[in-house]
């Protein structure tokens, strides 16, 4: 088990590094002064000369580097230049919004995949497997951003059950705040859940054909006992595989919804500083993103050794 746990943590450790170092060079190697970029082609010389020099830009790349990477360590990111404000108190305001609505698409995501996908499984080659399917294709040729319009038109506009954008803030109520983020969190679980009910299917159907299986049968256990108790266990090493990545795109990947329902999330973050011309920002929002792809996948390595030992038998 410790030798598992250090190879793991070992790899992350080292990948974290390395995206470190892809982040900070690549907005390095960009055309141009970075302090030229950040004050436009209005800036005065000695506008420029000030901003570098607050910006440390004149000192080597790998002192600066060095500094960023024990500003993440302890939490000081520097400060943004379009909103003078921490980047750090930026990230949490932002976080408490993308978060909660990452975590409430999963939930729905997982839900709604596992039940479609044991159910097609189940009813393999009939009506029930070709329904879910086809439901599923349409749910994946879908966009999320036309869906998001076609929620907030319904929900929004006709039936006036949900709001059709904006957040209202913790502070205002918890209730109210999640109703905000409804209609957000099922445009993002559409196509991720239809993706992921087919996997399910697929998997399911797998571990079905195995002698096991057919051994829990002539025991005597029901289809739906042997279904949930044995096959979606062993079938949830390749499930948990596509969860771990389709979290990590809902944490990164809702600049558009974000925008369609005007939520101040980590997308928006992100839009508004390539907006602004603020690379400070876009820097550590770019990394805190990496870093959270890099973290989820390091939790589905640990979760696979939880599932299926031999895999981590097999490690050591």
């Amino acid at each position: 088990m410790s030798v598992f746990l250090l190879k793991r943590f070992a790899t992350f450790v080292a990948t974290l590094l390395a995206a470190s170092l892809v982040v900070f060079f690549v907005l390095e190697i960009l055309p141009g002064n970075a302090a030229e970029v950040m004050l436009g082609p209005t800036a005065t010389p000695e506008q420029v000369a000030a901003l570098s020099k607050k910006l440390g830009l004149d000192r080597p790349a790998s002192v600066r580097y060095l500094d960023w990477l024990r500003g993440m360590a302890t939490g000081e990111l520097g400060v943004s230049v379009a909103y003078d404000t921490p980047v750090s108190q930026l990230l949490l305001e932002r976080l408490a919004v993308s978060l909660p609505l990452a975590v409430m698409a999963m939930l729905l995501t997982t839900l709604i995949a596992l039940v479609l996908g044991v159910y097609a499984a189940s009813r393999h080659n009939r009506l029930g497997d070709v329904g879910v399917m086809a439901v599923s294709q349409l749910g994946i040729a879908i966009p999320n951003f036309w869906f998001a319009i076609l929620l907030i038109l319904f929900f929004a506009v006709k039936l006036q059950w949900f709001s059709a954008g904006g957040f209202p803030g913790w502070d205002d109520g918890v209730w109210s705040a999640l109703q905000a983020l409804v209609l957000p969190a099922v445009a993002l679980a559409m196509v991720q859940a239809a993706i992921l009910a087919r996997i399910t299917r697929s998997a399911v159907l797998e571990v079905m054909r195995e002698d096991y299986v057919r051994t829990a049968r002539a025991k005597g256990l029901s289809k739906r006992a042997v279904l949930w108790r044995h096959v979606l266990r062993n079938a949830m090493i390749p499930v948990i595989t596509i969860m771990g990545l389709q979290f990590a795109n809902l944490l990164t990947g809702t600049i558009i919804v974000e925008n369609v329902f005007y939520l101040p999330g980590i997308g928006r973050l992100v839009f508004q500083a390539i907006a602004n011309r603020d690379l400070v920002v876009v820097r550590n929002v770019v990394m805190l993103l990496a870093g959270m792809v890099i973290v989820i996948n390091f939790v589905v390595d640990l979760l696979y050794a939880v599932i299926d030992p031999r895999l981590k038998a097999s490690d050591a």
